[in-house]
């Protein structure tokens, strides 16, 4: 893989139908095939390389972007250069990632508000994105916690605790050592673990919880929410500045339940449908207003109480959430 290194520079986001467009104008039947298998193959892998580049970025737009640089990429290597597609592939994309992540900083940094990874449906009936597991490397909590990783040590993290590579694909897919990558693990495991929460609900109880969450909410029962909330609950919201957000994190129980049956009744419009899917692998809602999403809630549960709550309603991360025909109303 001697040219991966000459791979990494980005380029200019392209649609992924102007990256297929660029094979399909040859009338050399040859050609035309040998670019349909290279376009097979590809595909083949999409699931998997999405699923990293998600992980890693926290943002579908930024996730679906790289895998169309990391087509062009694919389609210009050398046959003679790739020994094994899916580790070429996992390579082009985790360093993409690598590199956008740092050069995204300044960008992060400069962001109004709470910064919050865009959602993602994970209804097992509707996987628009085919994600290759749907766990706990998904949850709005752990993205977040995420972070706090520089992009190698993310990098390192995800491919062994969550797509269990070994330290050798590991070293050979960033360019490191064995024993490197084992500190840069150790290192993440130490960051992830002191933030990481013990004891996650099972999604039963999940599912419970935001159902009584949600008749809390809609009845304006202020104790009934105070029941569902751990005592040191936090609030996040993510508008971006294009929508309407608590620029900073809410803490604490007594106040996030009135800011959600107090501020957040007052702001939120009433004329929505809302529908309630899995959101990041946890239960949660989805609020549209003429035809387009509003906005996303979802919630992470820790001993049987609501630890976190996370309302997404920045117009562009919730584009790429397509309207269902038809949605369940709640009220």
């Amino acid at each position: 893989m001697s040219q991966i290194q000459d791979l990494i520079c980005l380029t200019n986001s392209r649609q992924w139908g102007d990256a297929v467009s660029t094979t399909s104008g040859s009338s050399d039947p040859a050609k035309q095939a040998n670019e349909s298998i290279w376009l097979a193959t590809f595909d083949q892998y999409r699931s998997l390389l999405f699923s990293i580049a998600y992980r890693m970025l926290g943002s579908v737009t930024d996730a679906e972007d790289i895998l169309q640089d990391a087509f062009i990429r694919w389609q210009q290597s050398a046959e003679e250069d790739v020994r094994s597609p899916r580790a070429f592939l996992v390579t082009i994309v985790s360093r993409l990632c690598i590199n956008h992540l740092q050069s995204a900083r300044f960008q992060r940094e400069q962001y109004f508000g709470e910064w919050l990874p865009e959602p993602i449906i994970t209804d097992v009936a509707s996987d628009p994105f085919g994600l290759v597991k749907v766990d706990e490397s998904l949850s709005m909590a752990f993205l977040i916690l995420l972070e706090r990783l520089t992009p190698v040590e993310r990098a390192v993290f995800l491919l062994r605790e969550t797509f269990e590579y070994e330290y050798s694909e590991i070293a050979s897919i960033l360019n490191l050592t064995e024993p490197n990558c084992r500190q840069i693990l150790r290192r993440a495991r130490q960051h992830v673990t002191a933030m990481r929460p013990r004891f996650a609900a099972p999604q039963q109880k999940q599912t419970e919880l935001f159902q009584r969450f949600l008749e809390a909410v809609g009845n304006g029962e202020m104790a009934g929410l105070l029941e569902l909330l751990a005592k040191d609950v936090e609030l996040h919201s993510d508008g971006g500045g294009k929508a309407t957000a608590v620029p900073n994190v809410v803490r604490g129980a007594d106040s996030v339940a009135r800011g959600i049956i107090g501020s957040l009744k007052r702001l939120v419009p009433r004329d929505m449908f809302r529908r309630i899917a899995s959101i990041n692998g946890k239960p949660g809602l989805i609020n549209y207003r003429d035809g387009k999403p509003h906005s996303v809630v979802t919630f992470d549960v820790v001993e049987e109480r609501i630890q976190a709550i996370y309302i997404i309603t920045n117009p562009e991360k919730l584009a790429h959430i397509q309207t269902p025909t038809s949605a369940s109303s709640v009220s």
